[in-house]
Order: structure tokens, then sequence, then C-alpha cells
């Protein structure tokens, strides 16, 4: 077996995944230990990309339309503790290889299905392409900021990135550690579900976040403080991201560039700033100026020394040589036995259990047949019965969050839906961001944890923790005393949670950043710039909330560890490498070879029958063969034209984008028509399925925002309570720790801040 070390040591699991969505998921497991299974298909070759989606699991090719085969695929599973699989709904049940089948034999089976839509679903039988789900969801939008002049806002745009089947992997691996845990309490497994049209709504987070009586507010550009992309004397560029409640980053890079004088001219003056457009276009131009002084790494070196945001932008492959990627294990080198040296990205989460657990390389198809088929000749394992569900997986641990922003507070979220309870600790006087949302279920206080009084509170609160979340940049949280070894002194067997930009383990570690720095340090920008100026990958944050979902995946596993063990341990995630997980299949380099893939801006997709397409009224996303197409005797003759796309493009302007679509799933194609998230986030079948959910807020009245991703069978994840006003459960907080009597004076301390609440929702 190759699980010997790790967190998951002597989990089971037999991947059946097909593509990114299935095999990203078990790859997850197996890095922390799991030993997994990986079934192929007779005759399919594998591609580059297998070296990284199949690294350190165990390979064995059946043919599962063969009686004698499909029995060993029965047979593995009776042995196994987690089933992964990612066909459409309804494969694996005529299979006999189904949840009702599977688990009616062995009841303490977790077992985790990512089809394109879920079984339930009007479009379940739609191929899954991940061009037929960005349109479903809205995800095809450019970034607001980065649209080129003149550009056509209706028309879409195409980016190679699997993002849904990312996001898909990401809570499926969480909600399977999830379920190990529980299981371990109850002897019960769990059928888990997590449709990649589903998987985008974790996503679009914040995103589609709004009061009812506001509606969905338009997108803005990231442009705060002077906040943008700037080229560079050298010709690159960088990207600049002094963004927060005041101007201090804005301050100190202009400090180390040596322009203090521009604070004189009301540059950073964020009263302003905010009131006055002349003084933000100046400053644009200004900054636009300077940093076309100096080469990308002198500004990156400057203001990172100065504790600002700024990253220069760079390419996959130089992210893929980067020293501290290297220094970090975000990336590494493995002997591939086709392919020899092989550079591929490392772990997605660190995670102590497992510090030797470094990237192993690929089995090749079939060659643990011998040995897997040896197994199977053994006698059963006994497994002790299965209990009554015993409720959630976090029912009754409690979480201390200390994170901001956006990918800390995701997690604790999650943890917050799978039954945690979570206090979550803003600092006073300070607007939270994204606070209706990222916080919804958690109890809210505002504590200022550098004052004497304030970390009283806090250390009477981690007293009584099994995690701690914080993003503190690397030596910060030592600076206040609220370090790993600190907290562990005091709280043995804590799981102690670290978000960051860089992560941990190189000479990045400390640096600040955001979703926009990781998207430039990795290589996204370029990836969506194409030959154009490098741009931000939009519509949705898709490494703040995928940090926030593979965080959420790292407490899950210092907490199935210690489920077993007893022992807590400190475990990370960092936007970095969500950022190269993202990219995960144009991110394995075996020698000089590159693979082509459609870039930029003006991207429809990879070919004339997998693109987006203009019907008579809207765009729609096309995902087919060329056979499937030539069912259609319209769409035949197109295909016999010289210039097939011109051709196509003509007759799918002749009918309006909901008759094509109907036409073409009716013929097997995958397609479906553009989304805009206003729709979306309104549309019958989300809201029904609770992916689209309506709260009411004390402070903004009904709210809109998105619901939960993953569906489990027995132990379904909970919405949580709407969140009120930062702050509004200080009170009860305080309470909760034997300080009820001392609140006012805390609050007269500066301690808290119990009165004059911030708002929630005032930002959407």
């Amino acid at each position: 077996m190759t699980g010997s070390a790790g967190a998951l040591r002597g989990v089971r699991v037999v991947d059946f995944g097909h593509h990114v969505a299935g095999p990203l998921a078990a790859l997850l497991l197996a890095d922390q230990g799991a030993d997994v299974v990986h079934v192929d298909r007779p005759g399919v070759e594998p591609p580059v990309e297998d070296a990284f989606f199949n690294r350190g699991k165990r390979r064995i090719t059946l043919d599962l339309k063969s009686g004698r085969d499909l029995e060993i695929a029965r047979d593995l599973v009776r042995r196994a503790d987690v089933l992964v699989e990612n066909f459409r709904p309804g494969v694996m049940d005529r299979l006999g290889l189904g949840w009702a089948d599977l688990s009616a034999a062995d009841p303490r089976l977790v077992y985790c299905s990512m089809p394109g839509f879920a079984a339930d679903d009007p479009r379940a039988g739609v191929p899954g392409w991940e061009g037929v789900i960005a349109a479903a969801t809205g995800n095809c939008r450019i970034r607001a900021g980065y649209a080129p002049d003149g550009w056509d806002t209706t028309r879409p745009t195409y980016t190679a990135i699997p993002v849904a089947s990312n996001f898909a992997a990401f809570c499926g691996a969480f909600a399977i550690v999830a379920s190990l845990t529980a299981r371990h309490r109850s002897g019960r497994g769990d059928r888990i579900e997590v449709p990649l049209f589903d998987a985008m709504f974790e996503a679009i987070g914040g995103s589609g976040a709004y009061p009812v009586e506001r509606g969905l507010p338009q997108e803005r550009a990231i442009s705060g403080n002077g906040s943008g992309t700037y080229r560079c004397a050298d010709g690159r560029y960088v990207q600049f991201n002094p963004i927060g409640a005041t101007t201090r980053f804005l301050t100190w890079f202009l400090d180390a560039a040596g322009m203090t004088a521009w604070a004189g001219e009301g540059l950073t003056d964020r009263s302003r700033l905010d009131r006055e457009p002349e003084l933000r276009s100046l400053l644009r131009e200004r900054l636009t100026a300077l940093f076309g002084t100096r080469a990308a790494q002198e500004w990156e070196d400057l203001a990172n020394a100065a504790g600002v945001p700024l990253a220069a932008v760079r390419t996959t492959d130089e992210w893929l040589d980067n020293g501290h990627a290297r220094a970090a294990g975000q990336v590494v080198e493995v002997e591939d036995p086709l392919l020899g040296a092989t550079v591929m990205p490392g772990s997605a989460v660190c995670v102590p259990a497992a510090p030797a657990l470094r990237a192993r390389a690929r089995h090749l198809p079939d060659a643990d047949r011998a040995g897997i088929l040896a197994e199977l000749d053994t006698p059963l394992p006994q497994s002790p019965p299965a209990g009554a569900a015993g409720g959630l997986p976090y029912k009754g641990l409690r979480v201390v969050d200390l994170t901001q922003i956006l990918a800390g507070p995701s997690a604790g979220r999650i943890l917050a839906e799978f039954g945690a309870d979570v206090v979550k600790i803003n600092a006073p006087q300070r607007r939270v961001g994204a606070h209706g949302f990222v916080n919804r279920g958690k109890r809210t206080v505002l504590v200022d944890v550098k004052s004497g009084e304030g970390q009283r509170i806090l250390w009477r609160l981690i007293a009584e923790a099994d995690v701690l979340t914080c993003n503190f940049p690397e030596r910060t949280a030592e600076r206040y005393g609220l370090g790993h070894e600190h907290v562990r002194a005091r709280r043995p067997g804590i799981v102690y949670v670290s978000v960051s930009c860089y992560g941990p383990g190189g000479p990045w570690a400390s640096r600040r950043g955001y979703e926009t720095q990781g998207q430039a340090a990795t290589g996204i920008m370029t990836r969506t710039g194409g030959d154009g100026p490098p741009a931000v990958l939009g519509p949705y944050n898709l490494l703040d909330y995928g940090t926030g979902t593979l965080a959420a995946f790292a407490a899950a596993l210092g907490l199935y560890h210690r489920e077993v063990t007893g022992e807590g341990g400190h475990v990370h995630a960092s936007l970095t490498q969500t950022g190269l997980y993202q990219q995960a299949r144009y991110a394995v380099r075996a020698g000089t070879a590159t693979r082509a893939e459609p870039r930029g801006p003006e991207a429809l997709g990879t070919d004339p029958w997998h693109r987006f397409h203009r019907a008579a009224d809207r765009w729609f996303f096309l995902g087919a063969t060329r056979a499937q197409l030539s069912a259609l005797p319209a769409l035949k003759r197109a295909l016999a034209e010289d210039d097939a796309e011109a051709a196509l493009e003509a007759v799918f302007r002749t009918g309006d984008a909901d008759e094509w679509v109907e036409r073409l799933t009716a013929a097997g194609a995958g397609a479906h028509a553009v989304t805009p998230l206003a729709e979306l986030m309104t549309d019958p079948y989300a809201r029904s399925r609770g992916l689209a959910v309506t709260q009411v807020s004390e402070e903004a009245g009904e709210v809109v925002m998105p619901g939960i991703a993953i569906r489990a069978r027995h132990h379904p994840p909970r919405l949580g309570h709407p969140v009120r006003r930062p702050g509004a459960d200080g009170r009860e907080v305080l309470a909760g720790i034997g300080l009820a009597d001392s609140t006012d004076a805390l609050e007269r301390a500066w301690a808290v801040q119990l009165t004059a609440l911030p708002g929630g929702w005032d930002h959407f």
C-alpha cells in the first residue's frame, strides 16, 4: 500500500474519477496518506497531467462493461472506506455501484459523487463540460476593470481553467474527511454529492449576496487607494493592492518609494479620495508614472520589504521555478516513469501529520493489478456495526475565528455549516468586508486582540476552543503572543489553522497579499490576459473562496487526526497554492513542452464545437462532438463547409439560444445559455435546491446569498442563522466566558465594541 503516513493513513479509497473533479478529490486524499486505488478505463491514453492527478495512487484497469471486471470493481469497493466518482447521474447505479446497493452491504461506506448536474436537476443528463457549467453560472464575464476598450459587455469569455471541477473537488475532499470524522464516532458512512453546478455557488460567494431592497450591486473594479495593475520600466507588470479600511499600505509604499510628499496633496487622505474623483484619478496617474521608473522586480522587493501587498506578474512556468514556491513545497519535482523529471504542484495544504509527504510519482495504468487482485483473495476486513447517525460532523466543537476578508472567514463558515459553534472576532471601529455572507452562522464579537484586556477575552475563548483560525502574516501572530506554540502551550490538542497569501516555509512566508497577488504570482493573470496586458480572472474570487474551502479541508484533516490520535496540530492553506491547483492541469512540466490552450479575453473555446456561440437573442455554450452535431441536418451541412466555424455561427444566429440548447441537448450534446448572475440567484431550481437562499437580516431586511454546495444524506449541513451586525453577539459571548459583569468596563477600556456597531451589509 502507498498510504503509509499522513492524517488519512489506513483509509482506503476507490477512485472511479475521470477528467478533473474525481481524480483531483482523490489526489487530495492520497497526498494525506490515504491508500487510493484509481480505476482506469481500457484504451485511454493518459494525458501529461495524468502524472499529477494520479500520483501516489495504485492503479488497475477495468472495463466496467465486462461482468468479470465489474465484479472486481465491486469487490474493491467492499474493502474500501471511500468511493469517489464523477459520472453523470445514474451511470453508477446501472453498474450496480450506486450508493443504494453499496451502502446496504456496507453502511460504513463514504460515497462521494461529483456529476455536472445533480440527479434531481432537470439538466441531469446534460454533459457537464466546464464551458456548460460556466455558462449556467455566469462564470464567463471579464473582471470589472479589465475589459479591453470598447468591449461588448454581452460577449462571454472562455477560460481553460476548470474552475467548477476544482471547486467540486475541494468541497468533495473536505466533505469526505468530515464524514470520516463523523463515522469514527457513529460507525456510519454517508452519501456526499457535490455537482459541478452546485460547487460554483461556493465560488460565487459574496458576489451573489445582496439585500433584496437594493438588488444585486453592479460589479466594480478594485481600485481603492490606487489598487491596480501597472506597467513597469522593463515592460513587465505588477499587481498593487493597498486596500483596507485605511491608507496605511499606500502610505508605507510611498514612504519606501521616496514619495512621502504626496501626502501633502491629499493623495493618502482616505476621506478625500472617497469623495473626490479628481483626486483618485490624479493618484492613478501619479502611480502609473512612478511604476514606469523601475523594473517590476525592484518594485516587488521594495513593496514587500515595506509590508505592502504587491506582486510582480509572472507566468505559471516562472512560478514553477520560483525559489519560494520550491522551498515551501508548493512546487515539487518527481521522477515520472514516462516523462522523467517532472515539475508539478505539491500538496494542496500543509498538515504536520504528514511532514514527509511530498509528491510521489504516479504508477502507470494497470501497474498494480497483480497486487490489487491478490488482496481480493484475502478475507474481507471486519468492520464494527454501524450505529445511528450522530449528528453533524463538528457538532459540539468550538471554533475561534480571527481571520479577515474572504478566505479565512469562508473556512469558518463552512465549519459552522457542518455543525461547529464559531465565534467570529473582528477588530472594533472597522468595516467588516462581506460580513453578511462569509460570517453567516457564526456568533460575532468585536475585540481588540492587541490590547491587554482584549487578550484576556481571547484567551478565555481559546481555553474552550477546538479550532483557532487566523490569517496573520508569518511572525505577526508570534509578536501578539498568539503563535501556534503559544496557543498549544495553553490549549494542547487544538487545531490551529493558518491562512496566508504565500504559505509557510519559504522566503516569502511573511509577505502580504490578496486574491490579486495570488493570481499575479502564479500565472493566472498572464493566462487571462493572453497577448494583451495581464488581467485578473473573474468575475468570481476563485482563490479567496478556493482557499477558504481548502483551509476547511486542512482543518478537517487536523480534526480527523485528533479524533484518531488525540493530537492537534498546525495546518496551513495559501492563496498561491490554491492558484497553482486551479491551474494544475497546465502546471505539469516535463522538459520544455508546453500545452496549447485558448487565452485572453477574446477566447470563446477550443474549437467550433466546443465554444460559446451567438444565437439570435443571446450567447450559449456548445460542448459536443462532430458526430453529435451531425445528427441535426442544419448543422451537418454547416460542418461540411470549408469554414465550419463560420458556417455554424451563421446557422446558430437563425434561432434563439433556448431553442438551440433544447435541440442540441436532445441530440446528446452539452449546451447551455449564458445565465447572468442576477438571473441565477433568482432561478427557481437554484432556490428550490437551497443554492440561492433568502434570509432576514435584522439590519437589512430580506437578503439573498449563495446557499450550501455540498449535499450529505445522513448529515446534511445546516445553513445557519442570519449573521447579525458585526459585534451584535458580544454580550452573549462575554457572558459565556464569565465576563457578563465586566462588559461595560471592557468597552470603556476600548477592549470591545458593544454599541454603535458597524453595518454588515452597508457595502453590498
